[in-house]
This record gives C-alpha cells, sequence and structure tokens, in this order.
C-alpha cells in the first residue's frame, strides 16, 4: 500500500491491524492455512515429490513463525490493559 493510499484509509482501519479482534482474525486465518500446508504435505508425500514436500516445510515454518509473533503481539497488548493486571 503506498503512502497517498494509506493516507486516505479512515483511523478506524488503521489501528485494526494492532488491536485485539484484529490479532485474533489474523491468528484464526493461520490456522486456515495450517489446513492447506497439512494438504500440501499430504500431497507431496503420496506422490513422492521432495521438493514439494520441502516446499510446504518451509511454508509450515513460516506459519509458525508468524503465528507465534502475533501471539506475542497479542499478549503485549494484554500487559497494557489495568484490568487484566
Amino acid at each position: 500500500m503506498s503512502k497517498i493510499e494509506k493516507a486516505k484509509a479512515p483511523t478506524s482501519i488503521k489501528g485494526w491491524k494492532h488491536s485485539k479482534p484484529g490479532l485474533w482474525l489474523s491468528i484464526g486465518t493461520s490456522a486456515f492455512g495450517a489446513v492447506s500446508i497439512v494438504k500440501d504435505v499430504k500431497r507431496a508425500r503420496g506422490e513422492n515429490d521432495t521438493l514439494k514436500l520441502i516446499n510446504a516445510l518451509v511454508g509450515a515454518a513460516a506459519l509458525v513463525t508468524g503465528t507465534a509473533l502475533l501471539v506475542r503481539e497479542l499478549r503485549r497488548l494484554g500487559d497494557d490493559d489495568v484490568l487484566l493486571g
């Protein structure tokens, strides 16, 4: 997204990505990505295709890392909340 497009975005959308609902939505979409990766691994094993298997495993590593980053951000938001203690 260019700087001009970001400037035109409403203020309610700008903070969505770093809000609790936005982070939970991102984690949920990662779960759907995990289903796709499992299918890719099964297909690669069935075809005995090592390159496809490596590609699926690298994708899985990226998905795990991305989800861990989202969980960390979610915990940081929880630390800032006065009501959570």
